[in-house]
């Protein structure tokens, strides 16, 4: 018999080991999901680049090419496109331009995966077509204007009930519903995230690194520093794959071997 779905909180100075740690405690036996996740992860380089552990990394695109599933850069792409990012060389408008631009392509060419939308393109052109509302060039403008205005204009949302209230049985997207930013200290940026549900093992780490792309692109937009990534998870799932597949036991063998390591290093200091 499975057991009841529990709340857990965990917090981690290591993207990698935040989702590890996640993972740990979902491939427990007799655990279907955690319910709800609360995950916070610091350990964000100046440039908001956030603390890795490459094994873990590179065991989890490994569990995922197996699979024939999106590796984590093209998970993180969809909440944030890096590649465009620094494309555009520090040129956020041009940046905006050329995502919204190349989307509309991107979509043509593999609608199948695109058609809808993804959570990069909700952020920057709400309705589609490359003329919907840009939520991040509207919070960042406003940014520029006042500051210190109320903190619950921060937000920005990629649900839309008018398109995504549909009763189809499986609907992978959109899971993250809203991402919002307050500030911490004098200098500090905090990015909090909201998911309904989240796949782990196919999607989270992806998520969790696009997230963090995202906060390191708001703060340098507002001369802060990236602090704090929060996600809160209504539901974290291991998603469809059994907890004895083969290809999922390695890297599951990785992942606490990397996570005794790090415990180790923390009682030791």
């Amino acid at each position: 018999m499975s057991k009841i779905a529990e709340p857990e909180t965990i917090i981690a100075g290591n993207l990698s080991l935040g989702w590890a740690s996640v993972l740990d405690r979902l491939a427990r036996p007799g655990v279907d999901a955690i319910s709800p996740l609360s995950l916070s992860i610091t350990g964000f380089g100046d440039d908001g680049t956030p603390a890795e552990v490459p094994a873990i990394r590179g065991a989890v695109d490994t569990l995922l090419a197996a699979k024939g599933k999106r590796d984590v850069e093209n998970v993180a792409w969809t909440i944030f496109p890096q590649r465009y990012w620094l494309l555009s060389e520090g040129d956020r408008a041009a940046f905006f331009e050329m995502f919204r631009e190349a989307f509309q392509r991107i979509q043509e060419f593999n609608p199948q995966n695109n058609k809808r939308g993804s959570y990069f393109q909700r952020m920057v052109d709400f309705e589609g077509g490359g003329a919907g509302k840009n939520q991040l060039a509207w919070i960042l403008d406003e940014y520029d204007r006042n500051p210190s205005g109320r903190r619950s204009k921060w937000q920005a949302t990629t649900f839309d009930p008018y398109r995504d209230m549909l009763t189809t049985a499986q609907l992978e997207f959109p899971c993250l519903q809203q991402v919002s930013f307050t500030f911490s200290g004098d200098n500090g940026l905090v990015v909090n995230a909201f998911y309904a549900t989240q796949q782990i093992v196919h999607k989270g780490y992806g998520n969790y690194l696009g997230l963090a792309r995202l906060g390191a692109f708001m703060a340098s937009q507002m001369n802060r520093r990236l602090e704090r990534l929060n996600v809160f998870v209504g539901i974290a799932k291991m998603d469809k794959i059994g907890k004895t597949d083969a290809d999922f036991a390695a890297m599951l063998a990785t992942v606490r071997a990397e996570l005794a390591a790090a415990q180790g290093v923390g009682q030791a200091a």
